[in-house]
């Protein structure tokens, strides 16, 4: 029985919507309190027990690499400055067991040729895929909820949400076989689909589990919607082949990659954080509940 020990994190992305902030950051360090967007979806990744993290990188992407590499200059400054809580949270960012691999994708050609690039690195196991920009708030992580169903299924898993009709052209869309409680093996999946084509109102989100089957896929299709290698076209091709299931997980997720989801999961993030929430809540009343 394989196991899921690596992920993916496709960050080459160019950020548009976050510009000017993300001209020379990436968007993927945008903070969510005071934890960058990337850092949330490394943790979730580890949570699940993976033990390799593969980005896929672009040009201005640099900071993400040092992020998550040691920085003995601050730590020795923290160290000198009694900083011993925030110098452990550094320290401790990465466990010790886990190992990074930084793959820089050329050109910026959509999700599909960004899985692409990290062929090498999969080396032939069952991957993970998971996209900062989805922030999903949930009690159990939900890449740990999926590796746990591919444990047993052994099949590629696409985490789904129940959204609004009229967003279908805002998504991949599945078209479901319930299977059991909000699990369904997948009939069809479809990019981007107008409203009154849509199979269902079930799109995919930022998280996958893939077998490694899906690069020979990834590697035939042509180039879809935006003039760009769709990961969804893959997963398609892929469903002739090998079963493939939808699960809806249990979370709340903030799309990120909009300015109002991010505005959003700032607020709620913040609502919980141990070392603000009495203080921003108090700011919350004050300003919006006289």
């Amino acid at each position: 029985m394989q196991t899921v020990r690596k992920a993916v994190f496709p960050v080459a992305g160019m950020g548009t919507r976050f510009l000017p902030a993300t001209k020379a950051s990436p968007k993927e360090m945008l903070p969510i309190v005071d934890k960058p967007l990337i850092q949330y979806a490394v943790e979730e990744a580890i949570a699940a027990g993976i033990t390799e993290l593969i980005f896929i990188t672009g040009r201005t992407k640099r900071a993400i690499a040092d992020h998550f590499d040691k920085a003995f200059e601050l730590e020795v400054e923290l160290e000198q400055r009694g900083k011993t809580q925030v110098l452990a949270e550094l320290r401790n960012m990465l466990p010790p067991e886990i190992s990074c691999i930084y793959i820089r994708q050329g050109e910026a050609l959509g999700l599909g040729h960004a899985v692409q690039c990290a062929q090498p690195a999969v080396n032939g196991e069952p991957f993970a895929v998971i996209l900062a920009d989805d922030l999903i708030d949930a009690e159990k992580p939900v890449m740990k909820q999926m590796t746990e169903l591919y444990s047993y299924h052994q099949n590629s898993i696409i985490g789904v949400q129940n959204i609004a009709r009229e967003e279908t052209g805002s998504y991949g869309i599945v078209s479901p076989q319930p299977l059991s409680d909000k699990l369904y093996r997948v009939a069809s999946i479809v990019e981007k689909p107008k409203p009154e084509a849509a199979p269902s109102t079930l799109g995919v989100v930022g998280r996958y589990i893939l077998t490694p089957r899906i690069f020979h896929h990834l590697a035939h299709i042509e180039r879809g919607s935006g003039g760009e290698l769709q990961l969804t076209d893959a997963i398609a091709a892929l469903l002739k082949e090998q079963q493939v299931l939808a699960y809806e997980f249990a979370g709340t997720r903030y799309d990120c990659g909009a300015k109002i989801g991010y505005l959003q999961a700032t607020v709620e993030y913040a609502l919980k954080h141990p070392q603000v929430k009495d203080e921003f809540y108090a700011y919350i009343q004050q300003r919006f509940c006289r």
